[in-house]
């Protein structure tokens, strides 16, 4: 078994290996056929392997590199801890201006100790994904590089194991642009960013996606000077546009560089840094000490022998799987980033729960019938569920669209937190919620509402009905649903209830 480092490596390092990919792990013996076979242990791995396990099926569990996968080695985990602190250098950066705090040397970041919180708290939250857990769970764990070998076969550690049915959720890598010069002067990715140990004095990031965008803001406030670089005319190009553009504001105000409509030409390194050249509405170049490279991500496809197991894939899309999230090959299905285009920790832990249902009791559950919310976390975040105002006209749905800005709730007022708005499309004539986005700084907590509504089939006339705590902001959704209840009160309602109250006088 290859022996697995950690940059640095450092005792937080050390501990997450030891659980998540322990050097002296000793495989167990295969002995029998197994209800389900997982290959990846990742969130959506990880999840389908316990899940079945904790029904009674006979589980075997394969990785490579570390258990825990993106999500809590290079992604959301060290990510969100990244942002964490970015968000307290900001808030004392502000508290003067806005809070009358006064802080009579500025703010002073020390980057070493902001990874070092990040590395430790990464290996506190590891047991959870651990080879010790998953092995108490009754699973037979196998770390090494798993291959199918035939529609119902798949060797590890020089060990065969037979399946009755199969899950493949490898996830997927961080993408590489074929930017001339730039694999020469060097470049980081979610996957390396996060073992620096020194603060970048110049950034330049690459993309204005989810991650481009998270890690740029964060980065200039903990000091360095950043540049954002983004093809398209505006950030986060997913995105509902105004709420972009809300984002946009806040990235001015903290100070990053933002260079849209500007295509990565070539980088030069030098003996100074790193040179970018770009070109389109905007044309120039920019030194910087560090390039991070945001684009997307690409499936971790290669090397699984998918041939053999008569499993069709795309090196771009992934493998190809029906609704239910079978491949081509019934005995095998496949869950998370792998095979899906909405790459995100929860829709791999739900995709988990649908292989359980109909890979091992013949259950019907489909992808397409997920309500799926997501958020991006930068200050303010941007969450959403549902359909765009496009979406819906691409459809030809008829919608109704209410906002509430943040500038007109008292807590957000109160917070300083104003910057931001609830926008819920419902369908024409009704209350029905077709989607949500909305832009605040705690808007992953909050989305979580109107998620729940639009699973549960309640609209916005329910939410105007359910008492919010006053103060809070998410009093916003409540004053959209009240938003709706006026429009019910049309002109011949209104003319009824004034004669039924001048003759109840």
């Amino acid at each position: 078994m290859a022996t697995v480092t950690l940059q640095p490596e450092d005792a937080h390092n050390r501990t997450l290996v030891s659980n998540v990919h322990p050097a002296d792990w000793v495989h167990p013996e295969p002995s029998g056929r197994y209800n389900l076979v997982v290959v990846g242990a990742g969130t959506a791995g990880l999840v389908t392997a316990a899940g079945a396990a904790g029904l009674g099926a006979k589980v075997a569990l394969v990785e490579r590199h570390l258990m825990g996968g993106d999500c809590l080695n290079v992604g959301c985990v060290p990510s969100k801890a990244l942002l964490r602190a970015a968000r307290a250098c900001a808030d004392v950066r502000d508290a003067g201006g806005g809070f009358g705090v006064r802080v009579p040397d500025g703010v002073s970041v020390d980057f070493g100790a902001v990874m070092e919180r990040m590395r430790r708290l990464r290996a506190q939250i590891s047991p959870h994904d651990s080879a010790k857990r998953f092995r108490d769970l009754g699973i037979d764990l196998f770390l090494g590089d798993g291959q199918f070998t035939g529609p119902d076969t798949l060797q590890v550690a020089g060990k065969e194991l037979r399946f009755a049915k199969a899950c493949i959720a490898t996830g997927a890598r961080a993408a590489a642009l074929p930017i001339p010069g730039l694999a020469d002067a060097g470049y980081l990715t979610n996957e390396t960013v996060f073992s620096l140990t020194g603060l970048p004095r110049r950034l330049a990031v690459i993309g204005a996606g989810p991650i481009g965008c998270e890690m740029a803001q964060a980065f200039r406030r903990f000091g360095s000077e950043v540049h954002l670089l983004e093809g398209a005319g505006h950030i986060l190009i997913r995105e509902d546009p105004d709420a972009a553009r809300r984002v946009e504001q806040a990235f001015v105000r903290d100070g990053v560089h933002l260079i849209c409509c500007a295509k990565v030409t070539r980088v030069e390194a030098n003996p100074a840094g790193k040179t970018i050249h770009f070109e389109g509405e905007n044309t120039g170049s920019i030194a910087v000490d560090e390039i991070l490279v945001g684009v997307g991500r690409v499936p971790n496809v290669q090397g699984l022998g998918l041939e053999a197991a008569l499993v069709e894939y795309d090196k771009r899309s992934g493998v190809k799987v029906d609704d239910r999230l079978r491949t081509t090959n019934p005995r095998i299905y496949a869950a998370g980033d792998i095979c899906f285009p909405y790459k995100f920790t929860h829709t791999a832990d739900a995709m988990a729960r649908i292989v359980i249902q109909n890979a091992l009791f013949m259950g019907r559950a489909r992808a397409s019938a997920l309500t799926l919310p997501w958020c991006t976390y930068t200050d303010p975040e941007i969450a959403h569920v549902g359909m765009y105002e496009k979406d819906a006209r691409e459809r030809a749905l008829p919608v109704t669209t209410f906002v509430q800005e943040l500038n007109d709730v008292d807590r957000a007022i109160l917070d300083g937190e104003d910057h931001g708005f609830v926008k819920v499309h419902v369908r024409k004539g009704t209350d029905r919620i077709l989607g949500a986005t909305i832009v605040a700084r705690h808007a992953g907590d909050m989305i979580r509402e109107l998620t729940l509504a639009m699973v549960g089939g309640l609209g916005l006339g329910t939410i105007a009905r359910t008492i919010h705590p006053y103060p809070t902001q998410a009093e916003a959704i409540k004053k959209v649903g009240d938003a709706y209840g006026r429009t019910r009160l049309t002109p011949f309602v209104k003319g009824l209830f004034q004669r039924w109250l001048s003759w109840t006088r």
